[in-house]
């Protein structure tokens, strides 16, 4: 199905397309955060909106977001293509820069946010299939990873390019978000003329039979997946979105508008860098040890965030959320890919983001209420809490997650 060749080490080398992907994601992701690093800012000093109000829109955008992260897993199974869906989310990304840009009031952050959100919501699924479809099972932890790396350069990059217009244009918010157009424009592109997906491994007959959900596939997709979803239940509602970060910097710290960016550029700088040698990693001595080490990066980055004394302290904690991302978010697609059928990758996928929003909009609502009541160091102290349970219950699954593996003897 795939075309690679051999590396000195007798494994495969990460095929062509991974990499195509790979950029495309590192462009839509510099064009979201240029947008997403200054609007929760935005919405607060010049549109007036309080920590609630903005909590609660993340919470709804990023629901949203999986629910439509699912529908299209599914969707991608059943048609068995993937780039088409693709291509149409990374659309309505691009679409919802101008919108944002041209009446900037709080009607066209918050279509904007929907728009954008649903596009990513559309892609998702199917991209992170597409990645499991061309990758050689040897290596799926280190395609996952580069794809991750690579998304979250993209992040980084486009927190520097916030930074760098809002301190050279005197914090021209609309003219960044104006901007931010264009790199969402340069990755249709590549998804349109430089990707071709491969040919699915089904039996012909089966396509003119299957519907969009079977009951039967739910147990098809196996005790481990059900298993490892739990852990990504309880751990995703732990994790709390960038606008608390920035809140908490800006709010607590009397970090500068303009500067606001720098939350991202560390925040994303670490998930870019640690992201591929997690996920290669995990090939050789196992997805759950790896995963643990990332729910230990966040129970620090929550103590740091919820101690801090200084700004410092709160650079370090954003560094060790950006890390524990790096390791868990390629480690849960790894084990995703790893444990259901091929012909239901993209329905596994989904029914993980389905999960995710979920746990997403208690966290992220829930943050921000906890922030406006009795400040933002109090959600990272529930955040806490909320990850030390996940390792709890991580360790008690671990076995029956991933059997073969050699785990610690705490699991």
């Amino acid at each position: 199905m795939t075309n690679y060749t051999k590396n000195d080490s007798h494994l495969p080398q990460i095929p062509k397309p991974i990499w195509g992907i790979g950029l495309a994601v590192f462009f839509v992701n510099l064009s979201s955060v240029m947008v997403r690093s200054i609007s929760a800012v935005y919405m607060k000093t010049i549109l007036g909106a309080g920590s609630g109000l903005i909590g609660t829109i993340e919470g709804i955008v990023e629901m949203l977001s999986y629910i439509m992260k699912m529908m299209s897993g599914v969707f991608s199974d059943y048609l068995r293509r993937r780039k088409f869906i693709i291509v149409l989310g990374y659309t309505f990304m691009f679409l919802s820069r101008p919108l944002i840009a041209a009446f900037g009031n709080m009607q066209a952050v918050i279509a904007s946010r929907i728009l954008d959100r649903l596009g990513n919501g559309i892609q998702a699924s199917p991209r992170d299939a597409l990645v499991g479809d061309l990758a050689p099972k040897s290596i799926r932890g280190a395609c996952y990873g580069l794809r991750i790396s690579l998304g979250t350069a993209g992040s980084f990059a486009g927190a520097v390019f916030a930074l760098c217009l809002m301190s050279l244009h005197n914090e021209d918010y609309l003219m960044v978000f104006w901007l931010a157009a264009i790199p969402a424009l340069i990755s249709v592109a590549i998804m349109v003329f430089f990707i071709k997906e491969p040919p699915q491994n089904v039996n012909p007959a089966d396509h003119k039979t299957r519907h969009p959900i079977h009951m039967e596939d739910i147990p098809r997709l196996g005790r481990p997946y059900w298993l490892l979803m739990i852990v990504v239940g309880v751990f995703m509602i732990a994790q709390l979105g960038e606008p608390i970060m920035v809140l908490h910097a800006h709010e607590n710290f009397q970090l500068s508008g303009k500067y606001i960016p720098l939350i991202l550029i560390v925040y994303n700088s670490t998930y870019s860098s640690i992201s591929y040698p997690a996920g290669k990693l995990s090939d050789k001595i196992g997805r759950i040890n790896m995963l643990i080490v990332g729910f230990c990066c966040l129970l620090a980055g929550d103590l740091f965030l919820t101690a801090a004394t200084d700004l410092w302290m709160i650079f370090v904690g954003i560094a060790l959320c950006g890390a524990q991302m790096a390791v868990t978010q390629s480690i849960f697609m790894s084990l995703i890919a790893d444990c259901v059928p091929e012909d239901l990758r993209g329905t596994g996928f989904g029914v993980f983001y389905l999960i995710c929003a979920i746990s997403v909009f208690i966290s992220n609502t829930g943050a921000g209420f906890i922030a406006e009541s009795m400040g933002e160091r109090y959600a990272f102290a529930a955040s806490l809490a909320v990850a030390s349970l996940a390792l709890t219950i991580l360790l008690f699954f671990a076995k029956k997650i991933a059997p073969r593996e050699k785990l610690p003897l705490s699991a």
